[in-house]
């Protein structure tokens, strides 16, 4: 099981990003994908998934406005929409899956014992 995160970089407030999490070794639409985020010296927290059938679930209230979520299951890409980025979005932003369910869990039932990308680093700054 793979989840390679990339689409990162510095921009500026109010500016947009997408980023790409491709996943491989698995059965890609069966299951729910989440992205969470970890600012410095912060918990990781939850921003956004998306069920087998698209349903979106928001995790995280201050994004509800400004980012998307989406899944190209022919690619097997998941992707997060990024726009009216402030500084306080900077975070390095992991894409997770749990091969067990099909829907969007509680953002606390997700943890370690899930499939996890290596980040990608989003700096939002003037």
């Amino acid at each position: 099981v793979q989840l390679q995160a990339s689409g990162g970089g510095l921009v500026q407030p109010g500016g947009s990003l997408t980023l790409t999490c491709a996943a491989s070794g698995f059965t890609f639409n069966y299951y729910a994908f989440a992205w969470f985020r970890q600012a410095p010296g912060k918990e990781r927290e939850g921003v956004l998934c998306i069920s087998d059938g698209h349903h979106t679930t928001y995790y995280l209230d201050s994004v509800k406005d400004r980012f998307t979520i989406s899944r190209d299951n022919a690619r097997r890409r998941i992707y997060l929409h990024l726009h009216s980025l402030k500084p306080e979005d900077t975070a390095v932003y992991y894409c997770a899956t749990d091969r067990n369910v099909d829907r969007c869990k509680a953002t606390h039932e997700w943890s370690t014992n899930d499939d996890w990308g290596q980040g990608t680093q989003v700096t939002v700054s003037s």
